[in-house]
Parts: structure tokens; C-alpha cells; sequence
């Protein structure tokens, strides 16, 4: 008798358990896809209907997307953005994957030093450095264009440098020394060995800072906004909101068309993205 008492005790305990576990998710999953949800909606209404109370599109209506892609220079905002981005992407992973092996792989004095210094360039905001950093580029001629944004990854960039690192730590050093002990310099160490181990944390990297420069919005504000030519679709769209406030269906749907590549990319990389966020900060 007493066995079925504590029996049924458990049985409600371990429902409202349940209950309150899966209603915390649904929650939490239905406040995340619902704005995107009402932009796809507002994307399909027509110009009238999105400034009222309706929520579903009735009927549907796709003139929005085609005004899109005939009255604004969607393209070239799409290949300023992609210029912009994967070259950013690029040349970060040939500036910062070398740096952080160094610091992750390789003993030498003032090791701890450099990674404090990179530490706090990581924290320092951009607001600080934007003046002089904008009066340096303006002296070389380059303001006007995505060139500011994109040559100082030439030297590295202090986040990605510091997550590469600590996914670099994760790989055991005795695969290192085997390869050195076959004559293998630190440049054959890193490119045979230690990268093609890494793939995961440098997918990570890599993904963090191509999303990060196609959202950018700040940067090209600062350094392109007196040239139209030069605007990534994040800048675009802003502009865009900002001179037609009232077409909210068009300004919706461009904001799809935006999300369309960010979305498709992450699809296909989400694994190695996933796997390198797992297993990044196991060592310190």
C-alpha cells in the first residue's frame, strides 16, 4: 500500500515536471520564430494591408519582392556584402589562425603577455579607436570604400584569434612533436597537422566573422555612407527603412531577401559550427 501511495505521488510530480520543462521550450521557441514569421506575413501583404491591424496576408501578394529586385540596385549591394565579407573572412583565417597556434602550440617568453594585449583589444569598444582610425584611412583615400573594413583583418582579429587559440588547446602537443620529429618545421606542423584537426574551430571562426561583416551595419555608416556605390545590403536596407518608413511590405521583403543567404549558409555549416562551439574552451 505504501509502495503504490509513493508511486502515485511521483506519477504527478514527474507530469508537472514534464509539463513545465516543454512548456518553457514551446515558449521559448514561439518568441523566436514569431518575428520572423510576421516579416515572411508583412513581406506578402500589399502596401495598404501592412498598415493595418491583419496578421495573414489576404490574398497573397508577391509585388513586393518583385519592386524589390527591379527598383532598387539590390545587386551590387549584394556583391558590395559579399565582397565585403568573404574577403574579411579570408584574410582573418590567414592573419589569426598562425597567431593563435602560436600562442596555443608554441612556448615562448611573452606568450601571456600578447594574449592579455589581445584580450583587452578584444573588450575595447570601436567607438574608442573610430576617430583616429578614420582619420588614418581618410589620409590614405580610402574612406568612401570597404577597404577600411576589410584590410585590417590582414593583422588579425583579437575574438577570433582568442577562440582559435583555445580550440587549438584542445589538440594533444605530442602530435606536434611527432611531426617535428620527422623534420617538420612549426609551418608544416600547423598546415598538416594542427589545421586539418582544427576544421570545426576554424569553420567556428570563420562563420562568426562572415555573419558578423554581412550584418555589419556601424562600419559602413562610417566609412561608405557618402558613396552609394559602395553600400553592403545592411546599409542598403537601413537607408531603404529610413526613406520609406510606410512601405513596410517592400521593406519586409527585402529583409527576407537578406536573410536568405545568411540562412542557407548556416544550414549547411551548422554541424562543423556547432561541433567547433562544443569543444572551444575545454582548456584555459
Amino acid at each position: 500500500m505504501t509502495v503504490s501511495v509513493g508511486m502515485t505521488r511521483r506519477r504527478p510530480s514527474r507530469l508537472l515536471t514534464w509539463i513545465a520543462e516543454h512548456t518553457l521550450l514551446v515558449t521559448i521557441g514561439v518568441l523566436t520564430i514569431a518575428p520572423i514569421v510576421f516579416v515572411i506575413s508583412t513581406s506578402l501583404m500589399s502596401s495598404r494591408q501592412a498598415l493595418t491591424a491583419t496578421l495573414v496576408p489576404n490574398p497573397v501578394d508577391f509585388s513586393s519582392y518583385i519592386r524589390v529586385f527591379t527598383e532598387l540596385p539590390l545587386g551590387q549591394w549584394f556583391g558590395n556584402a559579399a565582397l565585403y565579407a568573404v574577403l574579411a573572412t579570408v584574410f582573418m583565417l590567414v592573419s589569426s589562425v598562425p597567431a593563435a597556434y602560436a600562442l596555443a602550440q608554441i612556448r615562448f617568453r611573452g606568450a601571456n603577455l600578447i594574449f592579455t594585449a589581445i584580450i583587452v583589444a578584444m573588450l575595447l569598444p570601436p567607438q574608442v579607436t573610430a576617430v583616429p582610425v578614420y582619420v588614418m584611412w581618410s589620409q590614405l583615400h580610402l574612406t568612401g570604400t570597404l577597404w577600411p573594413l576589410i584590410l585590417p583583418n590582414l593583422l588579425g582579429d583579437a575574438f577570433s584569434i582568442f577562440l582559435l587559440r583555445q580550440f587549438f588547446l584542445t589538440i594533444p602537443k605530442e602530435y606536434g612533436d611527432a611531426a617535428r620529429l620527422d623534420s617538420t618545421g612549426e609551418w608544416g606542423v600547423l598546415t598538416r597537422v594542427v589545421v586539418p584537426m582544427a576544421r570545426p574551430g576554424i569553420a567556428s571562426a570563420a562563420i562568426f566573422l562572415f555573419f558578423h561583416s554581412w550584418n555589419d551595419y556601424y562600419g559602413p555608416l562610417l566609412y561608405t555612407s557618402e558613396n552609394p556605390a559602395a553600400w553592403p545590403v545592411s546599409y542598403g536596407l537601413a537607408t531603404f527603412r529610413g526613406q520609406h518608413g510606410t512601405d513596410w511590405s517592400m521593406t519586409m521583403a527585402m529583409t527576407v531577401v537578406i536573410m536568405i543567404p545568411v540562412v542557407v549558409i548556416f544550414f549547411f555549416a551548422q554541424k562543423a559550427f556547432v561541433e567547433g562551439i562544443a569543444l572551444t574552451g575545454v582548456k584555459g
